[in-house]
């Protein structure tokens, strides 16, 4: 059994899913684990991580539009320290992912044919996002 990790930087223009699938892909073919676990984590609690149609953009603006209509900016939040997105911004990462657990099989993971591992910034202004990518197997 063999173990490999690294970490990834996703810079953000603002608000939305950034597609980071083909890194990811590159990473794990690098590590040379064929078969095994995938774990991605993203360090922040203002964006998050999620796997999502990776073909039709509109499936990615629904999604977009929906968390902002479920955490919206302008309410009466407490916590708005860094902007009246920053309380919404941790409401959406709490209602998505800070980590993803994806088979390695033939050294790819083993994401369905219209899947993509994204970023999903909630926050306008750009970011410079770290992923933490951990793999296991052999």
């Amino acid at each position: 059994m063999r173990q490999e990790n690294t970490r990834l930087t996703v810079r953000t223009p603002g608000q939305g899913l950034h597609d980071c699938t083909d890194a990811i892909c590159r990473w794990v073919a690098e590590s040379g684990i064929a078969t095994g676990l995938l774990t991605v984590f993203i360090r922040h609690t203002s964006a998050s991580l999620v796997i999502q149609e990776n073909a039709a953009p509109a499936a990615r603006r629904d999604l977009e539009r929906y968390f902002a209509r479920i955490a919206p900016e302008g309410g009466e939040y407490e916590h708005d320290d860094e902007g009246p997105d920053d309380m919404p911004a941790h409401l959406r990462a709490a209602l998505t992912q800070a980590s993803l657990s994806i088979p390695v099989v033939e050294g790819r993971p083993a994401l369905g044919t219209w899947q993509g591992i994204y970023v999903f910034e909630h926050r306008h202004a750009p970011h410079a996002r770290t992923l933490v990518l951990h793999v296991i197997g052999e």
